[in-house]
Order: structure tokens, then C-alpha cells, then sequence
């Protein structure tokens, strides 16, 4: 059978996590991971989101900074899942651990996520947003024109985040989990190009894809200084102050890029995805067979890939020769 060269929209994402994967489709979600003694354990539980049945979740434009808190949220409680399969069991419990439990009792763990979360985003901001325009205002008395001052400001921006990348992808630790990040987005490829899920197919498939999460970032960067270059107020203080405030919308308009660009092969979306497929070459490598079992175990936990081949691309799994 003849199958189409543009790759179809599956639904599905993920993340990776520790020695394994996070794989998503709608409100159900899988965690495989690899245990110390090369078993795979395979985790399913239902996820909703924080605003589920809330109308703002289906609006345009805003639905997206729902979307990125769920990402976050769910990365971090999957990320401890996968960590507890590793943990030391010698290890003492700290005192921190101790004042948790004992203070929010069964909520201790949503309590410590809810805090990282909002470490996490207030960090980023720093680091992204407020450090940029810091920089830039030290520029000022050198650059006198207000739209160059801008670019600047961008370029500084997404330097930044280059750079952070980068470093990222040197750490000898982070590598494994870079792995399994190229196995998630191999998996994904594979099934939207029409291939059977199969450690071949998956092996030989892009661990380059348009929806990666490294993509979204890099889109919050570029979409940033196209806001900020237009929108402009004289006083120091107020644009720091619509840095911030810009941070939802910026959000929302990024997501809606990413959404477009999983489901369109149109140039201009290849064009604006480019960026961001560069970029994956540093957050994604090569995954051993391994680790691709481990990214099949998960999807088939939350996703029929044999059904989506009939529907999609009319082709029906041969059953006999599994």
C-alpha cells in the first residue's frame, strides 16, 4: 500500500522522565519505566486538568495557559513517579520531608509539586524575561533608538535560552533522559507517518517533531520580542511590568502555533517550525532498543495505534506476524 507522505495528526504527546516515558492521549496518561531489574512498569491513571469542564479551556488563545500549567504539573508528577523506582531506600527522611508530611498529611507531595511549580515559573521568568530587559536598560545610554533597543532585548532573550539549552545538553546525566525524549518523539513520528509501532520502524523514524516542548519554548521567545518590539510604554518600571503581564498572552499564542503546526505540513508552518526542529538536535538523541520498548509499552497503554493506522491510512496490521 501506497501511504501519504505528510504525517497525520495522532493526538498524543509526552515527555520523558526518569528511565522512561510519559505518554498522553486526552484525559488518560501512561508512565513506563525501566526498573533497576530491566522489568517495565507501566503506570495508568486518568488527568483532567485544573480547569477541566471550564469554557476558558476551549477558547482560543487562552486555553494554552491552562495547558502549559497542566504540562508542567503532570512532567512534575510523573518526573517523581519514575524518580521513586530509583530512590534510596537507606536514605533518611529530612527534616523537610518530615515537616511536609506531618503539616498537609495525604496532600504533602501535591503541596511540594504545587511549590516547585511556582519556583520553577518564577525562576524562568527571572532568567527569561527580567534578566533580558535588565541587560538592556545598562544598553540604553548606548542605543538611542527605541526599536533597536527591542530587537536587542530579543536577541538577548533568545540567546539566553540557546545558551541554557546548550549547557543543558553537555550534562553527562541529562543524556539518558535525552534518549528517551528522541525514543517519545520517534514513537509519535512513526505512528503519524503510517508505520507499524514496531522497535524497527520507530528506530528509523525522525526524533524531530513540530510539537516537542522544546519547540513551544523557543516559539515563547520569538513570539516575545514580536510583542515587545510593538507594544511600548516609556516608563522603566511599567515595562517591566508588561513583561510579566504579556507572559499569558504570549503563552496563549505560542500554544496556538504549536497546535497548528501538529496538524498542517503548510510552508509557512514548516518555515516557523524550523527553528525549534533545530534546536531539538541538542534536547533529543539517539535511544537505544531499550528505551524504545519502553516508549511502546507506553503508548499502547493509552492509545490504539493499530485502529488509528485502519482509520488514517486504510492499513490493516497483519495480527499473525506479532
Amino acid at each position: 500500500m501506497k501511504r501519504k507522505k505528510c504525517g497525520h495528526y495522532s493526538g498524543i504527546g509526552g515527555q520523558a522522565v526518569l528511565e522512561g516515558i510519559m505518554m498522553k492521549n486526552k484525559s488518560r496518561y501512561a508512565v513506563a519505566v525501566r526498573k533497576p531489574d530491566g522489568e517495565i512498569e507501566v503506570d495508568v491513571e486518568e488527568y483532567d486538568g485544573i480547569m477541566h469542564g471550564n469554557v476558558l479551556t476551549k477558547i482560543p488563545f487562552v486555553r494554552g495557559v491552562f495547558n502549559f500549567v497542566d504540562s508542567l504539573a503532570l512532567g512534575m508528577k510523573t518526573l517523581n513517579y519514575s524518580a521513586s523506582f530509583y530512590e534510596d531506600e537507606d536514605a533518611e527522611e529530612t527534616a523537610t520531608d518530615k515537616a511536609f508530611s506531618k503539616l498537609f498529611k495525604d496532600n504533602a507531595e501535591k503541596v511540594l509539586i504545587g511549590l516547585t511549580m511556582v519556583f520553577s515559573m518564577i525562576l524562568a521568568i527571572a532568567i527569561f524575561m527580567l534578566l533580558p530587559y535588565g541587560l538592556t536598560l545598562l544598553l540604553e545610554k548606548y542605543i538611542r533608538n527605541a526599536s533597536l533597543l527591542a530587537i536587542t532585548e530579543g536577541v538577548i532573550r533568545i540567546i539566553i535560552f540557546v545558551v541554557y539549552v546548550v549547557a543543558i545538553s553537555l550534562m553527562q546525566d541529562i543524556k539518558r533522559v535525552y534518549q528517551y525524549h528522541g525514543a517519545e518523539h520517534k514513537c509519535i513520528n512513526c505512528i503519524e507517518r503510517g508505520r507499524e509501532l514496531t522497535v524497527e520502524n520507530v528506530r528509523k523514524s525522525s526524533r524531530q517533531h513540530k510539537r516537542c516542548g522544546t519547540s513551544f519554548m523557543l516559539l515563547v521567545m520569538l513570539v516575545s520580542v514580536i510583542l515587545f518590539f510593538f507594544i511600548r510604554v516609556d516608563n522603566p518600571l511599567a515595562r517591566l511590568g508588561l513583561r510579566v503581564a504579556l507572559i499569558p498572552v504570549i503563552a496563549g499564542i505560542s500554544y496556538e502555533i504549536i497546535r497548528l503546526a501538529g496538524k498542517s505540513n503548510h510552508i509557512l508552518v514548516r518555515i516557523v517550525s524550523a527553528p525549534g526542529m533545530w534546536l531539538q538536535r541538542l534536547t533529543t538523541k539517539e535511544p537505544e532498543d531499550d528505551m524504545i520498548e519502553v516508549a511502546i509499552a507506553a503508548v499502547e497503554a493509552v492509545f490504539d495505534w493499530k485502529t488509528y493506522l485502519r482509520d488514517e491510512f486504510g492499513y490493516e496490521v497483519d495480527e499473525t506476524r506479532e
